[in-house]
């Protein structure tokens, strides 16, 4: 039943977000802030009853929460997601209490919530996901989690307090997997059960010695990072079986992937080609996840499935904009992992290319940004496809160090502050444009983007 809190909590939000927008502004901490000024649990009143699948873990969230939203709009359904990326208390409070009645009744049953891994301990309790899908966890923000062992008890905390979720896990990331140890939940594993690229110690890792007694993992196969068949020659622990799973990467190219994959129950197993609209090897990742987590949910496979051939990149995440006839596309970067992963896909390109590197050290980054130096950016300096970089951001200069410690050309590095300014040397190119920012970078440079070529903001739809 409604209260006068709930109702006033409503109205506040609504009309905070209405003068956001006639502001042409996307922000969401106001808005949310409004409506648990006058009940600070409203997201328990304005959730209830609706099917909700939680996406956390530190790459991969927003990817992964588009695969699973346009499977369900795509059978009729209509889903709420948190598309904007608010997805700490007050964000996730925000997009609930929009889509409500001025009751505080839902309008949907349905709900994509992508989760910070900090605040899922905040969230889970109030909205009681049906399924929460753990990505993966790296290295991230170090100022804001510390250790990547912080985030995981974060995570776990939230876990915790939402027992009756189904936990969907990545069997290939040691930390991710360990949540399975001590927590009430039924647990269901997805991952890629073969060997990508080349088979040798990653020279990043942030999970190298064994969780449970520190002894160095060992490994069947590699993908990459810390992420693959990994177990531990003394106590035992090791990669789990999965439900849902990549068994061979057929094709990936710079359109997308051709995947086999296995589904396993105790009664059969089947297997299923699938083709991912999206490429680089960690779309894999996010697509399997979201396999594992539609079909937990009680969803029909085959509309994911069908979904996942077409499903369009998310804003910032292989998004590609055409600048006066210039192919310009954004990748977002936050960590080594992340970034090496981009890196390689870029590296790839058999064609001239000029790249982008933003760099901001704002809150919503970590105002740490000594991860640059652990990522791989010495490839740029050796692939002799790169005809320019340009470096820009806040930290531009940081950036174009680094790279020249990496063994770039310095003829070849430029440096620009401004985002117009940015936008109008993009513009100037022969060759296509590869954008790595990190995210408020991502967030900038994509507004700008947007006003330019006519894209919607991020916060529409």
């Amino acid at each position: 039943m409604s209260t006068i809190k709930t109702v006033l909590g409503v109205f506040a939000c609504k009309a905070a977000r209405a003068s956001l927008r006639v502001a042409k502004s996307g922000g969401t901490t106001l808005p949310g802030r409004a409506a648990m000024f006058f009940d600070k649990n409203i997201l328990a009143d304005v959730s209830k009853d609706m099917d909700i699948i939680v996406v956390t873990g530190t790459n991969g969230k927003t990817t992964t929460c588009n695969m699973l939203e346009q499977a369900l709009s795509s059978t009729g359904v209509d889903v709420l997601a948190n598309k904007s990326g608010a997805n700490l208390l007050k964000g996730v409070t925000a997009e609930f209490c929009a889509n409500a009645n001025w009751k505080g009744i839902p309008r949907k049953k349905y709900a994509i919530i992508e989760c910070d891994e900090g605040a899922l301990k905040q969230v889970v309790p109030l909205i009681k996901p049906k399924v929460i899908l753990v990505t993966n966890l790296f290295r991230d923000q170090l100022d804001r989690y510390g250790e990547v062992t912080h985030t995981l008890e974060q995570i776990r905390m939230g876990v915790k307090k939402a027992p009756d979720s189904i936990l969907c896990l990545n069997a290939d990331c040691s930390l991710t997997a360990s949540l399975a140890n001590d927590v009430p939940n039924k647990v269901v594993y997805y991952g890629i059960d073969c060997p990508y690229g080349e088979q040798k110690e990653p020279e990043v890792s942030d999970a190298k010695y064994c969780i449970n007694c520190g002894t160095e993992y060992k490994y069947d196969y590699h993908t990459y990072a810390h992420l693959g068949g990994f177990y531990c020659p003394k106590c035992g622990y090791k990669r789990s079986k999965t439900n849902t799973a990549v068994t061979s990467v057929n094709k990936l190219s710079i359109k997308g992937t051709d995947v086999t994959m296995e589904f396993r129950d105790s009664d059969n197993v089947d297997k299923e080609n699938v083709l991912i609209s999206l490429p680089a090897i960690y779309n894999v990742y996010n697509a399997v996840g979201a396999v594992c987590a539609y079909t937990a949910a009680g969803f029909k496979r085959e509309d994911i499935i069908k979904s996942l051939a077409v499903t369009s990149s998310s804003f910032g995440r292989m998004e590609t904009f055409d600048l006066d006839g210039v192919d310009v596309q954004m990748i977002l970067v936050k960590n080594p992992a992340g970034c090496n992963q981009a890196l390689t896909y870029v590296t790839s390109m058999d064609d001239e290319y000029e790249a982008v590197i933003c760099l901001n050290d704002k809150t919503a980054d970590g105002h740490d940004i000594s991860w640059i130096w652990d990522a791989e950016y010495e490839r740029l300096a050796e692939d002799d496809s790169l005809s320019k970089i340009i470096v820009s951001g806040d930290r531009a200069e940081d950036i174009a160090l680094r790279l020249k410690y990496g063994g770039m050309d310095e003829s070849k590095i430029e440096l620009v502050k401004g985002w117009d300014n940015l936008v109008n040397v993009m513009k100037k190119s022969k060759y296509p444009v590869f954008v790595l920012p990190n995210y408020t970078s991502m967030l900038a440079l994509r507004k700008t983007l947007a006003e330019v070529t006519g894209a919607e903001e991020f916060w529409k739809g």
